[in-house]
């Protein structure tokens, strides 16, 4: 939450800055120049089919509301292509920006080059696009969720045993965060039974965490990582009557999974912030380089690349990232 403040806090500095220059008091000019264009911007993200994306819906809006004389364009997509054809009408209305969280990071990458070649700002957040089509790209740490989640997992299980893997759906999240924890896994000894695509959703996560259970007499944790998936197979695990031989690590903060490790549930030992409020930030950026019609000059203030750090949640500390009227 600091974090989130502080990078809040940058993209109101900087709008200020710009703002310096700009005629006082709204949307009037001075004399003999034409009033400053009202800025449109979209705001694209992925429908709310699991806890994550419902908490950066509610994000979203909370933000959005924050600044009236914004005309915004608001969309969700449940699919690659519907998020595409919502861009492309975003594009045919003519946005002066865009904020986007891909539902994946392959499949909208054209349309975001497409959209940043005509002259549209474009904020990423979170799941990066295959090539450099953004002005600002801000992420969660997610090498670090990887690695963090990874190394406690290892110390654990004293350096050894058997696990199985839960992966999100294909983006730039999930190949960060499982490449750096089987680093962390195959480095220490860990054998890791398999993978399966859990696609950061309870229901497939549930699914997955059968076909693991049937498949193996030994599995001795599970890495989830996602709060989602992890409540999935932990369903999974307990209609087995299994829940005495594992634990699960998930990730993202999710107000439920964070009361259980703050409860000392022996499924949840610990877990690791990835906080949806990151979309929040990337409309603040939005707004802060574009309001005063000068996105070229902000831009010069503005980094490109913000990676948001990623925190270890133990019941030492859990109290701390517990907030019980959170949507997520």
């Amino acid at each position: 939450m600091k974090r989130f403040l502080q990078l809040i806090a940058l993209a109101m500095g900087v709008g200020a800055l710009v703002g310096c220059s700009q005629p006082q008091g709204g949307n009037a000019a001075a004399p003999g120049t034409a009033p400053v264009k009202k800025v449109k911007i979209g705001v694209s993200i992925p429908a709310a089919d699991h806890g994550w994306t419902a908490g950066v819906g509610w994000w979203a809006k909370r933000a959005m509301a924050m600044y009236p004389n914004v005309e915004w364009v608001y969309t969700t997509a449940d699919k690659p292509d519907k998020q595409i054809s919502d861009i492309e009408d975003m594009m045919t209305q003519k946005v002066d920006g865009l904020v986007i969280l891909a539902t994946e990071s392959g499949p909208l990458t054209d349309v975001a080059e497409r959209a940043h070649e005509r002259g549209i700002y474009i904020v990423n957040v979170d799941r990066g696009f295959l090539k450099p089509a953004a002005d600002i790209f801000l992420e969660g740490d997610n090498a670090a969720f990887g690695r963090k989640s990874a190394e406690y997992m290892v110390e654990k299980l004293g350096g050894k045993g058997k696990i199985v893997i839960l992966r999100g759906i294909p983006c730039t999240v999930d190949t960060a965060r499982y490449e750096a924890a089987m680093k962390v896994f195959d480095k220490a000894g860990v054998e890791v039974l398999g993978s399966l695509p859990g696609k950061w959703n309870r229901e497939e996560a549930l699914k997955c965490m059968q076909n693991f259970l049937a498949e193996h007499k030994q599995i001795d944790a599970v890495w989830a990582s996602d709060d989602d998936m992890a409540l999935g197979c932990e369903q999974a695990i307990r209609e087995a009557g299994r829940q005495d031989e594992m634990w699960i690590f998930g990730g993202a903060g999710m107000k439920d999974v964070i009361k259980k490790v703050m409860d000392k549930d022996p499924m949840y030992p610990a877990d690791v912030t990835y906080s949806p409020s990151m979309i929040a930030t990337g409309i603040h950026l939005a707004v802060a380089s574009l309001r005063d019609g000068n996105a070229k000059a902000v831009s010069e203030f503005m980094p490109k690349h913000i990676v948001m750090d990623c925190e270890l949640i133990t019941p030492d500390n859990a109290k701390n990232y517990y907030f019980p009227e959170s949507v997520y």
